[in-house]
């Protein structure tokens, strides 16, 4: 007799055991489904129920009216080979030069970034002893002298109106933090986030629409300089500042015509390796850094947390308990083998990918893998804690 044979005997001959194994893994397959497809159908329920479209605020009424001043703020580490780049296209926006500050926070960086700077046309230059991405923006927020501050990083361009789309909801007096929408550009390599990303700007569209996002993105973003939020250097703004925002009784808002572009790691072994990266930052932000604590939440939005952020960043947990779940219940019923058949096609396609190189299979191994950065995250950071530096991903310059 097999090994599976005898457990599935024992289990048949133990109900309490086979009631546990069908509640894990119902319970953890249904939340799997839920976060990844049924929150954006709860999300788009509750908009319609409200009969509300998304907004498109507008820049100012008329000619005559000034747009606000922002200081947009670049942190860079050893970006010699971009800032230039990154410097002119600020420049080039449509938005009244005198309306703009652009300040450079180097981050300790070793090249020629500083120089490269001054000379493509940057307001300030800041050349900072090495702290980390957030201590070079903490610095050079504190150097800026606009109500408004913008971020973005090095590597990012913006499209001409995507400043004067990104500043247009802080003319409702609630708002206190806006996020862009940020399009990947990767014409040879095999990674899936620019599919990942589209679909998770649907989410923030719709978040937007509700209540407040959950999430941001370094490519784009910006807040009132009253509102900004000095966080623990190793907690980055993109997940720290809009549940902080609401907290604080701001809104955290998408605007979805505020675009930018960045060039993604080329391939899906390096983006297992920046997101392994960037959730041994995340951790920390819901575990210790008051994600989990409801406080300053309402109801909805708690909901949108635990949805969107507390089961995503588990769905790799939730995984080994409907797997292993499953394994002890294969020779209960039909439905638990078809179960397996599909959990085992996924992780089968994932390693097929490097050689067949067809676009579910390579989706299936960009899933797999990204979902096991998530764990790796978290072993990381309790391994060996996280540091507040950091290195741009291969292939992103």
């Amino acid at each position: 007799m097999s090994t599976a044979d005898r457990r599935a005997r024992r289990l048949r001959h133990n109900p309490v055991a086979v009631r546990a194994a069908k509640i894990a893994f119902w319970a953890s397959a249904g939340l799997l489904v839920y976060t990844h497809v049924g929150y954006a159908g709860v999300l788009a329920a509750i908009a319609r129920r409200r009969g509300e479209e998304a907004p498109l605020p507008a820049p100012a009424a008329s000619m005559s009216e000034l747009p606000p001043a922002v200081s947009v703020i670049v942190a860079a580490y050893a970006e010699q080979e971009v800032i230039a780049d990154r410097v002119a296209n600020l420049r080039s926006l449509d938005y009244p030069a005198d309306r703009i500050q652009v300040i450079v926070a180097c981050d300790g960086s070793p090249d020629e970034t500083p120089e490269r700077a001054r000379a493509a046309g940057a307001d300030l230059v800041l050349e900072l002893p090495r702290g980390g991405k957030v201590r070079a923006q903490d610095a050079a927020v504190e150097r800026s002298r606009s109500a408004i501050v913008a971020f973005s990083d090095a590597n990012v361009s913006w499209d001409s109106d995507a400043l004067t789309r990104l500043v247009a909801p802080f003319d409702e007096p609630d708002v206190g933090y806006v996020c862009g929408d940020v399009r990947f550009v990767n014409d040879r390599g095999d990674n899936q986030e620019g599919l990942y990303w589209r679909y998770e700007m649907a989410l923030r569209s719709l978040e937007s629409r509700v209540r407040s996002v959950t999430g941001g993105n370094g490519a784009i973003y910006a807040t009132r300089r009253d509102a900004y939020i000095v966080v623990d250097a190793i907690m980055g703004h993109d997940l720290s500042f809009p549940f902080n925002m609401v907290k604080r009784g701001w809104r955290a808002v998408y605007a979805r015509d505020a675009h930018a572009s960045e060039k993604m790691v080329p391939t899906i072994e390096g983006e297992f390796a920046r997101k392994r990266r960037m959730m041994s930052h995340g951790w920390p932000i819901m575990l210790t850094g008051g994600m989990l604590s409801p406080c300053g939440y309402d109801p909805l939005y708690a909901l949108m947390i635990v949805s969107h952020r507390v089961l995503r960043y588990g769905s790799p947990f939730l995984h080994v308990t409907a797997l292993a779940a499953n394994l002890a219940l294969l020779r209960d019923r039909p439905v638990y083998r078809a179960a397996l058949a599909a959990q085992l096609a996924l992780i089968g396609g994932a390693l097929a990918a490097p050689v067949l190189r067809l676009r579910p299979l390579l989706v299936a191994r960009y899933y797999v893998l990204t979902t096991a950065a998530l764990a790796a995250g978290l072993l990381d950071w309790l391994a060996h804690g996280t540091h507040a530096g950091w290195e741009a991903a291969p292939g992103t310059r």
